[in-house]
């Protein structure tokens, strides 16, 4: 459930917001004194930093899921723990999957070495599995706002991106001002969306925008169910989940996705990237959406699940989810103690002031909403 920059224009803005190998270490969970790192819920717990890097060194493995390199930086992530953390090898497995697929996994898995030790998930779909996490508090706990985390450590938000059209600037050489324009005829047959709006949050997002686009709101979504039911009818909806390599191939030229994918595959991207790919947030009401961090209940490395958490939260990682247009969870306490990269933040400017976020109850409702009607719109 990947870099960093800048978008000019009154229009555009910066974005806000494994296959795993089948040998893994020791299912059995470390241990320091009486407790496990399986029940640890911060590193004090097994005694302090070094003692969970130890018992994490000894497991020698992590597993991670629905982490495409090009995803906010987790190319740049993952390399990085490995050098920091030499004795443990991160298996990713199934790099463009969904929230839905991460759950799937975790409970196919369950007892095995292969199972996901981390979550990196939506909040739709993570509300209706809170059974499968574990409490964990990382040693910057309170470097993340009160409303951004649970309470006891169940969850945390790690960065949000905003909603955006990404387009093919060789194809359409005037930028989409509106959800609208998506309707006409010169996108018949070109617009996606990332995958299955029902299991997947980025997805299910590309609605929640069409929503308050045509005259819905965060409470109500069916505007943008029915916005997708013309896209369908209009021919312009593409069923093909996009990568950046449809968009370089030209298969998928308009794109609905998070902003900081959107830039990654563009000229971001590099050698791997489309140059004419632009970016566009549309005028009105931006949507945001923190993805959570969360840790399997029942992970086969449950000491280097927690010591990803601590990398994760760490001014380090969480400038890199900025330097791919991503905000952090912990972006106001990094600028309070001059740990965030001012480069970085200069050149993707500040956080808006305001934009929408689905809330639990109405993440849950909206998902709940698209199971109904979602099928029957497209069909």
């Amino acid at each position: 459930m990947n870099s960093k920059r800048l978008i000019a224009g009154a229009a555009i803005m910066a974005a806000t917001a494994l296959a795993l190998t089948a040998c893994a270490g020791s299912s059995t969970p470390s241990s320091t004194g009486e407790t496990s790192a399986k029940t640890a819920t911060s590193a004090a717990d097994l005694g302090g930093m070094d003692a969970l890097v130890a018992a994490a060194n000894a497991e020698g493995q992590l597993n991670v899921i629905t982490l495409p390199p090009s995803w906010a930086n987790y190319g740049k992530i993952i390399a990085g723990f490995e050098a920091k953390y030499p004795n443990i090898k991160i298996s990713s497995a199934n790099p463009d999957g969904s929230s839905a697929d991460e759950v799937a996994a975790a409970t196919a898995q369950k007892g095995q070495s292969t199972a996901p030790d981390v979550f990196d998930i939506g909040t739709a779909v993570l509300e209706q599995n809170l059974n499968l996490v574990a409490p964990y508090k990382v040693a910057n706990w309170a470097d993340i706002p009160a409303d951004y985390k649970d309470a006891d450590g169940k969850w945390y938000y790690d960065y949000t991106g905003l909603m955006s059209i990404g387009y093919d600037s060789k194809v359409f050489p005037t930028a989409p001002t509106s959800m609208q324009d998506l309707l006409g005829a010169a996108y018949n047959g070109k617009v996606a969306i990332k995958g299955d709006p029902t299991q997947a949050n980025e997805a299910a997002s590309a609605v929640y925008l069409a929503a308050l686009e045509n005259g819905g709101s965060a409470d109500n979504i069916q505007p943008g169910i029915d916005f997708f039911g013309q896209l369908k009818k209009a021919g312009n909806f593409l069923a093909v989940t996009p990568t950046q390599a449809t968009v370089v191939s030209g298969e998928t030229p308009v794109v609905i996705q998070w902003s900081y994918n959107n830039l990654a595959w563009g000229a971001d991207g590099g050698a791997s990237g489309n140059p004419d790919f632009k970016t566009v947030v549309l005028p009105g009401s931006a949507l945001g959406s923190y993805y959570n961090q969360a840790i399997n209940a029942d992970a086969p490395h449950p000491a280097a699940a927690r010591l990803w958490e601590e990398y994760i939260y760490s001014p380090a990682v969480q400038n890199l989810y900025l330097a791919s247009g991503a905000y952090p969870a912990t972006l106001s306490a990094m600028q309070t103690a001059n740990t965030v990269d001012p480069t970085v933040l200069a050149t993707v400017g500040a956080p808006p002031k305001s934009f929408v976020q689905l809330t639990a109850g109405q993440a849950t409702a909206a998902a709940a909403l698209l199971k109904s009607n979602w099928a029957a719109a497209i069909g």
